[in-house]
């Protein structure tokens, strides 16, 4: 059978009652749309968080743009972030009218290197997006410091980071704004698309509720704002309500997998994760890193156990953000690390003999490439 880096059945085998209860009160309640579902859900996951305000949107990407928008982000401006992410984190900044500045990453962590963010910053530099990447966060407070001397504000990207602690500060708590994608490979996450985003700020949480609703008021059909219909979904939203509640117990079985493989690869040559200091890694994705990269993935593959890498191909270096006039050789730690980085397997249900075929499998690869 093959093994992927990422698989979903498991979980849906063990708490499939409960989705499927889920799915059956959305349908019973009258309401399918911005009803009672999403309402709850919106209220637990601030609370989580210990964050007043949280609006549910259709998906982390427009977590982003919305965020940024009611940040009064727009045509013109810029905003620093990293190239070592996911494309839609620059997606949504370019969505919104606005140009990605990219500093470079750190070559432990993969992580924005904070230490080269008060350079790039101009007199058009309107925020600074935070990528908690991987499953652990930025180095935030010489972050906040820069972003205070200059007044701009930092938005977090969130969505590889759900439950992530930063010197005992949750991910999503410590920017102006927070977003989160639900998409189903995430540390909580949902049957299909959904987003949210967070706020501390009832005024910037009001623009938000705006944004995702067409730009429309409590009213219909009366639009203040030009916005969007980017809605949390009711059945994705009560699946995600009782997930929540164990999204705790998910992390702490994603951090015995870690631990295993790092136990497993302590005496190799393949890099696990290194996590930063103060952080409380959560695994979103299990990254390690090997200068043969591409022959390890060939061969794991021959063994029917098929790998991703995220991300082989930084955000810089592709077609559709040739515009921004970055070149090869333009971020050197991101462009070295993405021709070596892969993911091992990781996600909360991947079971222990899966885990041991991997294991040993991919020990027995590198003794021989």
């Amino acid at each position: 059978m093959t093994l992927f880096v990422w698989g979903y059945l498991p979980e849906y085998e063990k708490e499939r009652d409960d989705i499927l209860d889920a799915v059956d009160t959305v349908f019973r309640s009258g309401r399918l749309v911005l009803g009672p579902s999403v309402q709850a859900f919106e209220e637990e996951f601030a609370a989580y968080h210990g964050v007043p305000h949280c609006v549910g949107v259709d998906n982390g990407t427009n977590a982003i743009v919305l965020g940024l928008r009611a940040l009064g982000v727009g045509a013109g401006d810029e905003v620093i972030t990293v190239s070592n992410t996911a494309a839609p984190t620059v997606v949504a900044i370019d969505a919104v009218g606005a140009t990605p500045v990219f500093a470079d990453i750190d070559p432990d962590t993969y992580l924005m290197n904070v230490e080269q963010v008060a350079a790039l910053v101009t007199d058009r530099t309107r925020c600074i997006v935070a990528v908690h990447l991987y499953g652990q966060c930025v180095d935030m407070a010489p972050l906040e410091a820069i972003a205070a001397e200059h007044d701009l504000p930092i938005l977090e990207d969130c969505a590889q980071a759900h439950g992530a602690r930063h010197h005992g500060r949750i991910a999503g708590s410590m920017g102006q704004v927070a977003a989160f994608s639900f998409y189903p490979t995430k540390v909580l996450g949902a049957y299909g698309d959904g987003g949210a985003t967070m706020t501390r700020d009832a005024e910037v949480d009001a623009n938000l509720r705006r944004l995702r609703y067409y730009g429309m008021e409590s009213q219909y059909y009366v639009v203040s704002t030009p916005g969007y219909n980017s809605r949390l979904d009711e059945v994705q939203a009560e699946i995600l309500r009782r997930k929540l509640t164990r999204l705790d117990d998910y992390i702490a079985r994603r951090r015995v997998i870690a631990a295993r493989y790092a136990e497993a690869f302590a005496g190799t040559d393949l890099v696990t994760p290194r996590t930063a200091p103060g952080n409380d890694h959560v695994y979103y994705v299990h990254v390690v890193r090997h200068p043969k990269r591409d022959r390890i993935l060939e061969a794991l593959k021959a063994h029917d156990i098929v790998l991703n890498i995220s991300y082989p191909w930084p955000v810089h270096t592709q077609s559709g953000f040739a515009h921004l006039g970055y070149r090869k050789g333009s971020l050197p730690v991101t462009e070295r690390v993405a021709d070596e980085i892969f993911s091992l397997p990781m996600y909360a249900s991947l079971s222990d003999i899966d885990q041991e075929r991997v294991i040993d499998t991919l020990r027995d690869v590198l003794a021989k490439v």
